[in-house]
């Protein structure tokens, strides 16, 4: 079975490691309805990206959730 030949020191092993650090996550703000979402994603709240609609949101909803929602959309513009 293979060995290493010398000992890696720490700054050399850190070097290696720098670029596996989390990134932050980059939020934007929705044009339709003004909610923070995650960029190049459909926006959970309204459904649409770059101002189309993808998902219909009201469309597995009773009649009362959808009331609800439909005001929540409408508050956020």
């Amino acid at each position: 079975m293979a060995l290493p030949a010398r000992h890696h020191s720490r700054s050399r092993i850190n070097k290696r490691r720098s670029h596996t650090a989390l990134k932050p996550l980059v939020f934007i703000k929705c044009p339709h309805c003004g909610e923070r979402t995650l960029a190049h994603r459909v926006c959970p709240k309204c459904g649409f990206y770059k101002e189309k609609e993808i998902i219909d949101v009201l469309k597995g909803l009773s009649k009362k959730e959808k009331k609800i929602k439909q005001k929540e959309i409408e508050k956020g513009q």
